[in-house]
């Protein structure tokens, strides 16, 4: 099936989009494999800090495009959280059809100008730009779980910087590895009838079932999830491995990994299609 983008995936589904992030190829794979078993379209999402373990976009980036481009359902490919406009740049060069800028770390006026410059730059080249207003708790430490973004103020910075989607912060927290967030759904609300661009929700991972879907039913659009995925592959691999401690060849592990990674996008998908 011929590569799609983000916003042909958000215009078209009916309810939550999952956005899954890709460290190894196994991942691409087992989202991939778990989205075509679900009937559901997906996003693959590489990070900044995916890149950084890998040295370089090119081999992760080539790798996620060609399992994209091979797959049954459609699949858009993602780069997420990117700080380093350079990177920005070399994700568009080799074909990537979104970006998420993030320059909340920025003060505002600072993160304003360059959200807006990035993408002004990434419009002209017709790749969907997401940012996100503030922090999301727990990403560095940075802000704590309680920081929320106010609905004037989202509005007001989608305007300033024309991006294409936002992430919000509602009560989310990266990295998680408990599922016990608490949403704030009627700031969910309050956001999704102010802003006029898909929502999306950061540090998913923590958040319940139940939760995610009513986040849905509120006004998110894109739920992006990381940790949850990594922690179920390595749960299977440490599994097996404590049945199998004289395994040495890495496929006899790792597809048992890969194959918790499927099954749990396969939910997910179910999950965010109410």
């Amino acid at each position: 099936m011929p590569l799609v983008g983000i916003d042909d995936i958000t215009r078209n589904a009916p309810a939550g989009v999952g956005a899954f992030n890709v460290i190894l190829l196994e991942h691409a794979e087992a989202i991939v494999s778990g989205a075509e078993a679900a009937g559901a379209p997906v996003v693959l999402q590489i990070s900044e800090n995916a890149v950084r373990y890998h040295g370089a976009l090119a081999p992760i980036a080539a790798a996620s495009l060609a399992v994209a481009q091979a797959a049954a359902v459609p699949v858009a490919v993602h780069l997420d959280h990117a700080t380093d406009r350079a990177l920005v740049e070399e994700a568009v060069r080799l074909g990537l059809g979104s970006v998420m800028f993030d320059a909340s770390a920025l003060d505002d006026a600072a993160n304003v100008a360059a959200t807006a410059d990035v993408a002004a730059w990434c419009h002209e080249r017709g790749v969907w730009v997401e940012a996100e207003l503030g922090e999301i708790g727990g990403k560095d430490g940075v802000h704590a779980p309680g920081v929320r973004t106010r609905p004037h103020e989202a509005a007001g910075y989608v305007t300033r910087t024309g991006v294409d989607a936002l992430a919000v912060a509602v009560g989310s927290s990266h990295a998680m590895t408990t599922r016990d967030a608490a949403l704030d759904l009627a700031l969910i609300a309050e956001i999704h009838a102010a802003v006029p661009v898909p929502l999306v929700l950061h540090g998913s991972s923590g958040v319940p079932d139940e939760t995610i879907r009513a986040a849905v039913r509120h006004g998110m659009k894109k739920i992006n999830i990381a940790t949850h995925l990594n922690k179920a592959f390595t749960d299977a691999v440490r599994d097996y491995l404590a049945v199998n401690p004289s395994a040495v060849d890495s496929r006899t592990y790792v597809r048992h990994g890969r194959d918790a990674v499927a099954r749990e996008v396969t939910h997910l998908l179910g999950v965010l299609a109410g």
